[in-house]
């Protein structure tokens, strides 16, 4: 039985890498305090759908849901509102949710629950320290990384999630015939992703640029609110050979 404090503790995000091996983020912490609600519902919630970063371990379906199903890692998440929705129309897939924000993982967490998901777990941890400790190559079968931030000033393209580095660590962790899908509304970052993923040789664009619509993938209120601006949806998908 894991206790409460354990869980409350474990919660609380923490650097793998200080000093030196430091790297830059492509996030900013602006709140780590759980509300009364929110504690209630990690407590009540986190034993079932919840996974600890433990570097001793190793992320698969196997350990995550005791079965071989595919196993699909989604980064940053959000607030999970296209998560659960994914899971619960694919019960045949298992997903993995990375996420640092932590009213993101309280409201999936607690969503998970009145879904009654058997097919989803939940990590509050930064990605590349999962990817890095975590996961085995060649052992996962996708990555979502639905509407990154963009960082669109010029000055700040350095924490962009997608990065030649980043996108090496994604296809050495991905099976052969794996993929990963992005999605995002900020054109020069859409431009910036096909130019990223085209370089490295061991993915192939499925598309011959963006990607059609992808009917599997429900569009949040995020989504809709850059539609109303007029703002693209541009969808890539690439595969590893």
């Amino acid at each position: 039985m894991i206790e409460e404090n354990e869980i409350l503790d474990k919660l609380k995000l923490v650097e793998v890498r200080t000093g030196k091996d430091r790297t830059i983020k492509s996030y900013v912490l602006r709140n780590n305090l759980l509300s009364e609600e929110g504690r209630e519902i990690v407590l009540s919630t986190f034993p079932e759908f919840g996974v600890f970063f433990d570097k001793e371990k190793k992320l698969s379906s196997q350990y995550l849901f005791n079965n071989d199903l595919p196993l699909i890692l989604e980064i940053g998440f959000g607030m999970g509102a296209s998560t659960q929705i994914v899971a619960e129309q694919n019960p045949d897939t298992n997903y993995l949710g990375l996420e640092v924000y932590l009213e993101g993982v309280v409201r999936l967490l607690r969503d998970s629950k009145r879904r009654e998901l058997k097919n989803l777990k939940i990590m509050r941890f930064n990605a590349v320290d999962v990817l890095q400790t975590m996961v085995e190559d060649n052992s996962i079968d996708g990555f979502h990384i639905f509407f990154p931030d963009p960082w669109p000033k010029k000055k700040h393209h350095k924490r962009r999630l997608i990065q030649p580095e980043f996108v090496s660590l994604l296809e050495r962790k991905l099976k052969k015939g794996g993929y990963i899908y992005l999605a995002t509304d900020w054109q020069e970052y859409a431009d910036w992703m096909l130019e990223v993923l085209s370089q490295e040789p061991l993915l192939h664009n499925r598309y011959e640029s963006v990607a059609p619509p992808q009917a599997w993938r429900p569009m949040t209120k995020f989504e809709r609110k850059g539609l109303d601006k007029d703002y693209k949806i541009n969808e890539i998908i690439f595969e590893k050979n």
